[in-house]
């Protein structure tokens, strides 16, 4: 009668194989493999081991001697099988992922599994195989906007070198209007989270006006100074301009770094700044609103504060957002900025190349 080879282990393969069983993000064939290897060192038969775990006696067999020639290793990874090398399917593959780059549906923006599998007379399954290993996703679209500032470095220099280097004895604040936030009111009661299942709330909703948020974010401190108005005019950001000049120091220059939109430009808000000569306005280049950090604490705002709140009437609206801001300035964290002019230069030097190169094509 055929005897089990013996197996012998180590502490630190012992470590091993124990993870390896337990693991929940272990491939089930690794965590049977070290399960097997564990019981056939603990000196059980292999039959009483197939018992034990749910297999044949067979499978056993197979890794308990592979594990004993080949160490950790030979069950780490499937032995080699046999067989020619399936050519039919990598002509399949290749011609997905040809399809799903290069070509586009006749009545569709986009190929979905099944209509792609129809035209190339396969299964949806192996599709969906073929995009999963190559990482594509046609049903996804990622948005984005290259500036065609014609000053768009020497804009992207100034203001980044304000984020990296600031200016001494003055104050750089990112500034903008967060304009018609919603006081959205549910038509009915939302349900609360449950074990088991997400919170709820009606997809329909009741208008109850709207405000207008004016930001100014501290780039070295992270505080915040907001108030919110009905209209956001050129009277209005003039108006937020003289509480930024409230509340900071005198003494301080001000470097505001504010986007393009045309109240920020008006005569009169050009007239107010030119009787108050420690504001000093850099604008960010056109479609560059990612430039102003300021953008980032909005976001934040909305996805905590706003898109899941339930608001009656403005005040109730404006109470929340200042609320908010007052939680925020009392453990500010401002928002760092890493990124170098060059390197963002030099990625908008090969976005535009890109884009030329395909509308030539």
């Amino acid at each position: 009668m055929r005897k089990a080879c013996q197996i012998m282990l180590s502490d630190s393969v012992v470590k091993t194989l124990k993870r390896w069983s337990r693991g929940r993000s272990i491939a089930a064939r690794l965590v049977l493999r070290a399960k097997i290897v564990l019981l056939a060192a603990s000196g059980k038969l292999n039959k009483d081991i197939a018992v034990e775990i749910g297999t044949n006696v067979h499978t056993v067999g197979c890794w308990r001697s592979r594990f004993a020639r080949l160490g950790l290793k030979g069950i780490e990874k499937d032995a080699p099988r046999g067989g020619r090398k399936p050519t039919a399917r990598q002509r399949i593959a290749s011609m997905i992922i040809e399809k799903t780059t290069q070509e586009k549906p006749g009545n569709a923006t986009h190929w979905s599994t099944r209509t792609l599998a129809k035209k190339l007379k396969t299964s949806h399954s192996m599709v969906n195989r073929v995009w999963r290993a190559n990482g594509l996703k046609p049903h996804l679209v990622n948005t984005f906007k290259v500036s065609n500032d014609p000053q768009f470095a020497e804009k992207l220099i100034d203001i980044v070198g304000l984020y990296l280097d600031p200016p001494e004895h003055a104050i750089v604040l990112c500034a903008d209007e967060k304009s018609s936030i919603q006081a959205l009111d549910r038509t009915q009661p939302g349900l609360p989270l449950k074990k088991g299942r997400c919170g709820t709330m009606t997809h329909d909703y009741k208008r109850n006006g709207t405000t207008t948020l004016f930001a100014a974010l501290n780039v070295t401190e992270g505080r915040m100074i907001g108030t919110c108005m009905p209209k956001h005019r050129h009277q209005e950001w003039i108006k937020f301009l003289r509480v930024i000049n409230r509340e900071t120091p005198k003494e301080l220059d001000l470097h505001l770094i504010v986007d393009n939109y045309a109240t920020h430009k008006h005569p009169k808000v050009k007239a107010w700044l030119g009787r108050h000569k420690r504001f000093h306005m850099h604008f960010t280049p056109t479609s560059s609103s990612w430039l102003n950090l300021v953008e980032r604490w909005f976001r934040e705002l909305t996805d905590k504060r706003i898109r899941r709140g339930v608001f009656r009437s403005i005040p109730e609206l404006i109470k929340v957002i200042m609320d908010y801001i007052d939680a925020h300035n009392k453990n500010p964290k401002s928002f760092v900025w890493t990124a170098k002019a060059e390197s963002i230069l030099e990625k908008v030097k090969r976005a535009r190349t890109v884009l030329d190169n395909v509308a030539s094509a």
